[in-house]
């Protein structure tokens, strides 16, 4: 018997995230429940799928970050203004993010200053545009 082929007209479409091991306690936690991921070829989940969330990828070290997989509750664009010492400015949807610290603990970060340095050394000074794609319970508006 053939595999069904998921597609985007089928509610049970998964899609596969990998994670640094940095995240994996704030996933696991609850306190990180989105991921910022950049505009690519790919396609990104959509409302309703399901999310297959790993960490070490492509590695023997590879493992689910969480079980049963969650749902993809919204996706959302982003845009990111990073600057030589900070993130000078974040948008959600056109909307201006008021504040940049609580955003960057949600996104499983120590600090605003550790969420720059992240966003300056895997992405560089510049504006970043993105899906921010939530699975937690609370989405940013």
């Amino acid at each position: 018997m053939e595999t069904p082929r998921i597609s985007k007209w089928r509610p049970e479409a998964m899609v596969a995230y990998n994670f640094q091991s940095q995240f994996v306690d704030a996933i696991e936690s609850g306190a990180k429940s989105h991921t910022v991921r950049r505009m690519s070829k790919r396609r990104h989940a959509r409302e309703g799928d399901r999310l297959q969330l790993y960490t070490g990828m492509r590695t023997k070290a590879c493992r689910k970050i969480l079980d049963p997989d969650p749902v993809c509750l919204k996706v959302q664009s982003i845009v990111l203004e990073v600057g030589d010492e900070s993130i000078v400015a974040a948008e959600i949807d056109g909307t201006p993010v008021n504040d940049l610290a609580a955003f960057a603990s949600s996104d499983g970060f120590e600090s605003l200053e550790t969420f720059h340095r992240f966003w300056r050394m895997f992405h560089g000074v510049g504006i970043f545009h993105g899906k921010l794609i939530a699975w937690g319970t609370e989405c940013h508006e």
